[in-house]
């Protein structure tokens, strides 16, 4: 199958919405165009006293609604589309949240399992003094994404203070506690989507404590995720799997091990063969569960095995797992999708809070981040629901024209565009 461009998949789920929503020509033209885009270079003192020069990208789509916000990815097959479809989604993930916040994402192309400690930091320094003129708390916040972590937002953090001559712990959020990081951060993206998958299940009369679940990707959001499902509703992880294959047990997984297990040997599969059966990614789709919670890549439900999907609810933790033809077929079996952008919102929103919290200079406690967390969720979860009820459309698509009418609603009033 040939690999399919994340901001065509993007624009694609745009334009079925501006359909809907009657959109002109001219105000669809605008939000399929990024605001702003920065490609920079970045050398880098290596260990061995050579300069390798690396490449970077930061993307502000949309900031009509408030500063764009968006995490920062260090991988080495990072694009400049999959960066503007990520800071597109964001813009309508903050919308749908209805955070003040607009969209943005970053990118480095590097493989940081590859870099020491002292190299990793050279270029999160060095990234961060190729765009700090157009970052801060009241421009673009970024925050950690894939193989980013806590100490390079510290570092990022600290480099943008000492350029500006000033502490500035808000201008990055997902930042150690210490330094003005946020209780709940952790496991926020999960716990999120547990919220909306609760509520899920009440409109569908699912019993959660009787459910089975299904997970493809166990990195952070994934592992939380398993974890979450039996903490708070009491349900069964009959599934598992990463990037090397999956475990699977009818009658549950052992988590802890299976935890351990990946912590160890880097990959659940190594799991003992007594208590589980090997299975692959595309096999654990495919199974007859209850939940299947997708928090892995882009792309992997698509036309060619959504007919073959059987979960009952498909939670999106991941960003972009199902394609737009893919979407229909799942929409006409009565598969319930909760739409990525709604479902993994939570990291935002309590990225957020940590804004919020830095600029009051006032730590809240886990169980007041948790009680908010829930209150955003469960909000906007209703507000898609009742959208796809009223315009007789699926969630993804009810979750766009809740989120693109809040942007246009701002660009209107901010006088961007005209009001035909």
């Amino acid at each position: 199958m040939a690999e399919l461009n994340p901001f065509e998949i993007a624009k694609e789920q745009l334009d079925n919405c501006a359909k809907i929503m009657n959109l002109s020509d001219g105000v669809s033209e605008v939000l399929k165009h990024p605001m702003r885009e920065l490609h920079v270079a970045i050398p880098v003192r290596m260990d061995d006293g050579s300069t390798k020069v690396f490449q970077g990208f930061r993307v502000q789509y949309n900031d009509a609604k408030g500063p764009t916000k968006g995490g920062i990815r260090f991988h080495p097959d990072e694009t400049i589309d999959t960066v503007r479809a990520l800071a597109a989604w964001m813009t309508w993930k903050c919308s749908l949240l209805d955070l003040p916040l607009g969209g943005g994402k970053g990118g480095v192309i590097c493989n940081p399992k590859e870099l020491s400690q002292d190299e990793l930091e050279r270029l999160s320094r060095g990234y961060i003094d190729r765009i700090w003129q157009f970052i801060g708390p009241d421009k673009d916040v970024p925050a950690p994404d894939v193989y980013t972590t806590p100490q390079i937002m510290a570092w990022m953090m600290d480099e943008y203070s000492k350029i500006t001559g000033k502490n500035e712990f808000g201008c990055i959020t997902g930042k150690p506690l210490c330094i003005g990081g946020s209780c709940g951060r952790d496991d926020a993206t999960a716990r999120g989507g547990m919220f909306t998958i609760r509520e899920a299940a009440k409109e569908l009369g699912i019993d959660l404590s009787r459910a089975t679940v299904a997970i493809q990707g166990y990195g952070n959001a994934g592992c939380h995720a398993s974890f979450l499902c039996r903490e708070l509703f009491g349900s069964k992880v009959v599934a598992i799997s990463d990037s090397k294959g999956g475990i699977y047990n009818k009658d549950g997984l052992d988590l802890e091990l299976a935890c351990s297990v990946k912590k160890d040997t880097c990959t659940v599969v190594n799991s003992p063969r007594k208590t589980t059966a090997k299975i692959t990614n595309e096999e654990l789709l495919e199974l007859d569960v209850d939940i299947l919670i997708v928090a892995a890549l882009e792309n992997v439900i698509t036309k060619e095995n959504a007919p073959r999907i059987k979960a009952k609810i498909v939670a999106e933790l991941a960003n972009g797992p199902t394609t737009p033809e893919a979407d229909e077929i799942l929409h006409k079996k009565g598969v319930h999708v909760i739409p990525d952008f709604l479902c993994n919102a939570g990291g935002v929103t309590v990225s957020y809070f940590e804004m919020v919290q830095n600029i009051d200079r006032y730590c809240w406690d886990v169980e007041e981040v948790r009680k908010k967390l829930d209150a955003r969720m469960t909000r906007a979860y209703h507000s898609v629901l009742e959208t796809s009820r009223v315009y007789k459309i699926n969630m993804r698509q009810a979750a766009y024209v809740v989120a693109v009418s809040r942007v246009v609603e701002a660009m209107r009033i901010r006088g961007w565009v005209g009001t035909e």
